[in-house]
């Protein structure tokens, strides 16, 4: 059976045999010492099996028992711990830190747990015992600490050498600006299933909008009337809770000053669609959620007036189109190319469409095959291509 070498087992990893050995070795000696211990008690000069007296015996005996039990008892200790660490796959150098912390906390805790066995008389039983519940606790301590990284790390702070991991900004209480209520698109963002939580609206904001709302100009009232249409169709929202922030910074007089301020007291993030807000913020080292970078993100590969190769596929519905794919998928519906079908032609968009279904994109050769064409003509005609739901592209002069 062969594996793709570039994907990990998910089989718990075989017992390491320097540790298998380690443990066998000391339950050995412990039943060693315990059969010579039994067989001296029983009488160490009478004979047993032929010139075998009971000490012997008991030594005999115990060797060979500590071996088997000593390798079944190694290897489940082992493989427990191994599989326990098939979960902890990423390794790295923070997480060794936090395991030699937790290697040395279980060394100290076994140490505390076993020394009473040092009461016993035969330091021959005592060592042993000690040394198996030492390497286990131990070992445990590492897988432990290992997976309990950013926890373990914690406790020490910067003085472990590293610094835990930051929140990502999506783990945060985002803090909404006035320019995202007054925007609308959250809302379908947030029922789209991209944003969730915890949304805080404070004082400054609901003020602003209020304000706007309460304007004499009727752009500027409709604006401010809008925004807080879109705090309440969010508070119905079961992805979002929308809660009232009632703080205010008075020494500041500035809306987005006061944003800033109370991310940074909060430690929220910030959620926004004013670039040059989101850019002050993030100088001041509050985490940054930008709308409009996102929005320029989704934006269509292609624009009307670009260039694009295309390989032209099939026809088109209507006597004269062709079309092609592009890498995402969108279909490119090309005009007047249909004889060039099977051969990569340079098609210049006239515009871009986007429906239900994806994003539909009409063109025409840049080498101006076919211009000779009549403009009214069926294959000039893009809305026919998807029905009568889709507006025609314009027409380049």
């Amino acid at each position: 059976m062969t594996t793709d070498p570039g994907l990990r087992s998910t089989r718990p990893a075989r017992a390491p045999v320097a540790l298998v050995e380690v443990l066998r070795l000391l339950v050995v000696v412990f039943f060693a010492g315990a059969g010579y211990q039994i067989g001296n008690g029983a009488g160490p000069t009478r004979p047993v099996l032929g010139a075998l007296n009971g000490t012997a015996v008991g030594v005999v005996l115990g060797t060979g028992l500590g071996y088997v039990v000593g390798g079944l008892l190694a290897r489940r200790t082992a493989r427990s711990a191994a599989t326990t660490q098939v979960r902890l796959r990423a390794v790295s150098a923070d997480t060794l830190v936090a395991g030699a912390l937790g290697t040395v906390v279980g060394v100290l805790l076994g140490a505390g747990i076993a020394w009473p066995v040092f009461f016993l008389p035969q330091a021959y039983l005592a060592f042993p015992l000690f040394g198996f519940v030492v390497v286990v606790l131990g070992y445990f301590g590492f897988v432990l600490g290992a997976s309990k990284r950013d926890g373990v790390l914690a406790l020490l702070g910067e003085r472990a050498g590293v610094h835990p991991r930051a929140v990502p900004a999506m783990a945060l209480p985002r803090v909404m600006d006035t320019s995202i209520a007054i925007d609308g698109r959250i809302v379908d963002v947030v029922r789209a299933g991209f944003l969730h939580g915890a949304l805080l609206v404070p004082t400054p904001v609901l003020a602003e909008l209020q304000g706007l709302a309460d304007a004499g100009d009727d752009v500027r009232r409709a604006r401010g009337r809008r925004g807080l249409e879109v705090l309440e169709v969010l508070q119905r929202e079961p992805n979002v809770e929308v809660e009232h922030l009632d703080l205010d910074v008075p020494g500041v007089a500035e809306v987005d000053a006061k944003l800033v301020r109370i991310c940074l007291d909060r430690g929220a993030a910030l959620l926004t669609l004013d670039t040059n807000l989101a850019k002050a913020a993030a100088l001041a080292g509050v985490m940054v959620l930008n709308l409009h970078a996102l929005a320029l993100a989704l934006r269509p590969p292609v624009a009307a007036g670009d260039d694009v190769p295309v390989l032209l596929m099939k026809a088109g519905k209507e006597p004269g189109q062709a079309v092609g794919y592009l890498d995402d998928g969108s279909m490119v519906v090309v005009e007047r190319a249909r004889e060039r079908i099977g051969t990569e032609l340079s098609v210049r968009v006239t515009s871009v469409l986007t429906t239900a279904n994806g994003r539909l994109v009409f063109g025409k050769p840049t080498d101006g095959a076919g211009a000779t064409a009549p403009t009214g003509s069926a294959g000039s005609h893009p809305r026919r291509q998807s029905g009568s739901a889709v507006p025609s592209p314009p027409r380049p002069r």
